[in-house]
């Protein structure tokens, strides 16, 4: 979940009723909504120049009371039929058709939005000198870049789309289109670097007051800031979930079938590759921010990680938070810091490679938390959620009792660090089992002296009597650990007369033979 570009569930969900179908979680711009906003970033600009303490007074009673915020339509295709032209459509053509229309409905969306958030957001704090251009440029990125992108497929599905309302085909024009979302590839790398960036930008009081101004702004829809932002990312993973829509409700002989299903291998391809490279750069992100106390800390495995399974704030033994973060091939413990309103991450103890990492799952009050644990957990209570990381070998004497917050987070992060791990065991299992086999075979020969017998005894049941006494032989041998003469005069004794007993038995029966 480094990078949260899994497909989303096909329910359907309404949270405060902003959202009413995946074509509509954005709301359009419209003129009146911008015009509106302009008078807000007026007024507010007249509020902050005037020193009245009446303004003051004013502007606090008109804060209390927040527009409303403006809801989009959710008109559906198929309310917009007349019903001549609806009762000529099957369930299932008319099912498809608005899933194709709720496609393009959500492209107009999101131009709409990434309009809104240049206009309402990136410009007026430009040109109020809230934030400066390096600062909106690293936070904003080239999203203006991305509304030509979308107005292509906008406007192909426009031309595609009969006097009726009908889209006969649209397979064609998604193959085309959909290996260009590959221009996102840097603009969700650098999200993690922008988030942190307009979080430390809030701290100042002017962008505090300007977000919150445009958060009570009816054109917001009670949306955030980094709402807006993030409109592109969850629009692209929302087109798997489309495509197959429209799939299921296509028939099995339309033209389309084939093409869509390469479609939705191509957008899953491309999910893949962004996904791979926000990876990378979230990886990278948190690297720079570690901070070593000592040189013998630093491990090339952590700067030649590319990706970062699992990261987290964990409390140790003592109730101390540490932040932890699981990269592919090292585990790293850090204390988090601030250096110049800055985050940063202390390096804590000695990283463990994942190749020499022992994981413990460890049973709720298995252990005794210390620390300002104390309080929290008496004699009744117990620890609860902990697991244990250490080094296989013992010498570097490193042992980490670690406590989520909850058994949902400590699950995670046992998952992640047995998937982790697994290769490594099952390398090291294979080549110990491998070493370890001739000799587990001759001390079980060795303490169970039957053994090698009983396999005698099964090669050996269809020989008669001379082989029988030998068989004999052999088991005394095994099972016998005699040295002495006497105990050896006895065994041959034994053994002759036997022989003698068993050679007598066999003449006796020739001589009956004979006689018949």
């Amino acid at each position: 979940s480094l990078l949260y570009l899994q497909e989303p569930s096909n329910k359907r969900v309404r949270p405060l009723a902003r959202v009413t179908s995946l074509a509509n979680l954005i709301s359009p711009v419209r003129n009146g909504a911008v015009r509106r906003f302009g008078q807000t970033i007026q007024s507010f600009a007249l509020r902050s120049d005037s020193k009245s303490p009446a303004c003051a007074q004013k502007s606090c009673s008109r804060t209390a009371a927040p527009t409303p915020p403006k809801r989009r339509n959710s008109v559906l295709w198929s309310e917009m039929l007349d019903v001549n032209m609806k009762e000529s459509l099957s369930t299932k053509e008319i099912k498809r058709q608005e899933a194709i229309y709720e496609m393009s409905r959500g492209e107009q969306d999101l131009i709409e939005d990434l309009k809104l958030a240049r206009k309402a957001y990136h410009d007026p704090m430009l040109k109020l000198s809230i934030m400066s251009e390096e600062e909106l440029t690293h936070i904003f990125g080239d999203l203006d870049s991305y509304i030509p992108l979308h107005e292509d497929l906008l406007a192909s599905l426009g031309e595609a789309t009969k006097p009726d309302g009908t889209v006969e085909q649209i397979g064609p024009i998604l193959v085309k289109w959909l290996p260009r979302l590959h221009a996102y590839k840097g603009y969700c790398s650098n999200q993690l670097a922008a988030k942190a960036l307009l979080d430390q930008k809030k701290q100042d009081r002017r962008v505090q007051d300007f977000l919150q101004r445009c958060l009570e702004s009816p054109f917001s829809r009670k949306l955030d800031l980094w709402s807006f932002l993030d409109i592109p990312r969850s629009r692209l993973v929302k087109y798997p979930l489309l495509l197959k829509e429209i799939l299921r409700h296509t028939p099995k002989d339309h033209p389309d079938i084939q093409i869509l299903e390469e479609a939705i291998s191509i957008i899953q391809g491309v999910l893949s590759d962004i996904n791979l490279k926000k990876g990378e750069s979230e990886c990278q992100y948190y690297i720079d921010k570690l901070e070593y106390l000592d040189e013998k800390q630093k491990d090339p495995r952590i700067e030649g990680s590319k990706a970062l399974l699992c990261h987290g704030e964990l409390k140790n033994k003592n109730g101390h938070k540490l932040y932890v973060f699981l990269f592919q091939d090292i585990l790293v413990l850090t204390r988090p810091v601030t250096r110049n309103e800055r985050q940063a991450y202390q390096v804590y103890r000695q990283p463990i490679p994942v190749q020499e990492l022992l994981l413990e799952d460890l049973q709720d009050g298995d252990v005794k938390m210390g620390g300002s644990f104390r309080g929290a957990f008496g004699n009744s209570d117990k620890a609860k959620n902990i697991f244990r990381v250490r080094f296989q070998d013992p010498s570097p004497g490193q042992s980490h009792t670690l406590q989520a917050n909850d058994v949902f987070h400590k699950q995670q992060w046992v998952n992640c660090i047995r998937t982790a791990i697994a290769p490594f065991q099952r390398t090291s299992a294979s080549s110990t089992e491998l070493k370890q086999l001739p000799e587990l075979s001759e001390e079980s020969e060795e303490n169970n002296p039957s053994a090698p017998n009983i396999q005698a005894q099964k090669r050996q049941s269809t020989m008669s009597g001379i082989t029988e006494m030998e068989l004999d032989e052999s088991t005394s041998e095994c099972g016998s650990i005699l040295d002495s003469e006497e105990a050896k005069g006895v065994k041959t004794h034994r053994t002759l007369s036997g022989y003698r007993k068993t050679r007598e038995k066999q003449l006796s029966n020739k001589r009956k033979e004979t006689l018949v």
